[in-house]
């Protein structure tokens, strides 16, 4: 009878969570897909941006000491290859973050660095199973999950569109997305 009785309560336990379980997958497939989401976001931002910025402002920082156009740009490289690694996720073959920042000013290399990294990232979220989402990790010395490291991913990569946003004013650069379209010529009128 207890036999019988356990396998009941059991079942019901899983009926009972079942419902649970599969909000809960929803839940982590959501945070994954709004993860992708900002991170294409700020990719397209950041690409139109430094394809805006011409080549020799590559190379400007607004002081000694202070990150330049391009070494912004592989910066978020190098968090869009690091950060991954906190959710299980390899790094490139042969890809090391050592001197990577100030590898190169070239616009065209800095932009497929970029592309690629983005990239990496977004193939690290969404190749994520549902129930890793909520698996812990330590990041920066912290106790997180994977969807933290998620959301750390995509507000680095915001932090730094902001930040090159104010770069690109600096140099007279509206960014591509709120400039003012180009001019119409005037209608001729039908008289």
């Amino acid at each position: 009878m207890k036999k019988h009785m356990a396998a009941i309560v059991l079942a019901l336990l899983v009926a009972a969570l079942a419902p649970c379980a599969a909000a809960q997958a929803k839940s982590a497939a959501a945070v994954r897909a709004e993860t992708v989401m900002h991170l294409q976001f700020t990719e397209n931002r950041l690409t139109a941006l430094a394809e805006a910025i011409p080549q020799e402002q590559f190379t400007w920082r607004p002081a000694e000491g202070v990150r330049s156009v391009s070494e912004v740009l592989l910066h978020v490289v190098i968090a869009n290859y690091s950060l991954p690694r906190f959710m299980d996720t390899n790094l490139p073959e042969g890809w090391s973050a050592q001197g990577f920042e100030r590898s190169t000013s070239d616009k065209a290399q800095v932009i497929s660095h970029l592309k690629k990294s983005f990239e990496h990232a977004r193939n690290a979220v969404q190749g994520m199973a549902d129930a890793d989402v909520s698996k812990a990790t330590r990041l920066f010395g912290r106790d997180t999950t994977h969807a933290g490291v998620m959301i750390q991913m995509a507000a680095h990569a915001h932090e730094h569109l902001g930040q090159l946003i104010a770069y690109a004013r600096t140099n007279g650069i509206a960014p591509p997305w709120s400039a003012p379209p180009p001019a119409q010529p005037a209608k001729k009128s039908g008289n």
